[in-house]
């Protein structure tokens, strides 16, 4: 069985993760998997993919609609034999499908998230329709994102399967730990919470910077932890000093590897106003850090509230510092929520659940 991932590009993401570990994950012998980028560069995690032997080929899309691209699709999926075309998100669904029409390739679509607010156009309602009658598979990453498809993009529910993201889970060397947080200033008492996200506006660091303002005023030995950067670095930085919390808020930058920042964070936060299925929140739950996050996208699919963590409204400052300071104050609370965060990772979450799930739909589309 030969599965072709066509995608934007494989730089660093969360579809780009999705993609990289679906072929890493994969232990079928019987099944090989490629990549086929619509757009350059390539991306460190395809360098990656391709010197440990994945066939990735990429093409520089055209403004507009390329055309070209269609027939360049084609010619690589008859060229190559190709028996699936899994394309992840929009775009690379209606190239892949015009590419795949009126041949032996199935095609399966996977929605990877939603922009906020959502929206929708005459063209996409009067066109998906038609694209979905030649797509023999839907998936979204969770079930907002399904319910998100059926409103706004005209694709029937009944069509659509719910596959979570999944991950290994992360290995943090427990030996940096120590040193870590002492370069960053932290006390060996301090209560850290955290959280890892490009700092933009769709993650909503400003109004977590408030709310941890109040709730710090409540526990003093809260500190919190920003990992990321972004456009908002020195608005948001402009805000700490505002708020007078300079030796209480850390900004860590970007880090390729982020998992010793995780491992230190007591509680982890995602206040985002939208979200598909987080991947730092997986790898956040992998080690058994409760959480605390938004009513927004996956999130509260992910987070079971009260049981591995708290879900808060959408963009409520009031609650999210509600539920800080509650967090903090019950160390009971945050042992339960670890313990079940990790127990609800496996069940749901672990990168061999999400193949077992792709590789039933690939089986399935092709009459398997």
């Amino acid at each position: 069985m030969r599965v072709m991932h066509v995608t934007f590009d494989m730089r660093i993401g969360g579809t780009e993760m999705v993609i990289k570990n679906i072929i890493e994950g994969n232990s079928d012998a019987n099944i090989e998997m490629s990549i086929y980028c619509i757009e350059a560069p390539l991306g460190p995690w395809g360098e990656d993919l391709k010197a440990s032997g994945t066939p990735i080929a990429v093409e520089e899309r055209q403004s507009g609609f390329d055309r070209s691209l269609i027939s360049k699709i084609r010619k690589h999926i008859k060229d190559n034999d190709i028996d699936i075309l899994h394309c992840h998100q929009y775009t690379p669904w209606v190239y892949g499908t015009l590419a795949a029409a009126f041949t032996k390739t199935k095609v399966i679509f996977t929605e990877h998230g939603r922009f906020y607010p959502d929206s929708s156009s005459w063209k996409r309602k009067l066109v998906n329709p038609v694209l979905n009658k030649f797509t023999s598979a839907v998936t979204a990453i969770s079930e907002a994102t399904r319910d998100a498809l059926v409103e706004f993009e005209c694709i029937k529910k009944s069509d659509i399967d719910v596959v979570y993201n999944g991950i290994k889970p992360l290995e943090p060397s427990t030996g940096e730990l120590s040193a870590l947080k002492i370069s960053l200033g932290l006390p060996e008492n301090a209560l850290v919470f955290g959280t890892v996200a490009r700092l933009d506006p769709i993650k909503n660091q400003s109004m977590l910077i408030e709310a941890f303002a109040e709730t710090e005023k409540y526990i003093a030995e809260a500190y919190l932890l920003i990992v990321g950067d972004g456009e908002l670095m020195t608005s948001l930085n402009a805000q700490v000093e505002r708020l007078g919390l300079q030796h209480k808020v850390i900004f860590t930058g970007y880090k390729a590897n982020p998992t010793s920042y995780l491992a230190i964070m007591d509680v982890f936060l995602l206040p985002s106003l939208s979200e598909g299925t987080s991947m730092t929140l997986l790898e956040a739950m992998s080690i058994g850090k409760p959480c605390v996050v938004t009513n927004a996208g996956g999130n509260p699919e992910i987070v079971a509230h009260s049981k591995t963590g708290l879900v808060t409204a959408n963009n409520n400052q009031e609650e999210l510092k509600e539920a800080l300071i509650t967090i903090s104050e019950s160390e009971k609370m945050r042992a339960s929520f670890s313990e079940s965060a990790i127990a609800r990772f496996y069940e749901l979450f672990h990168v061999n659940k999400m193949m077992a799930q792709y590789s039933k739909i690939y089986k399935k589309v092709l009459g398997n």
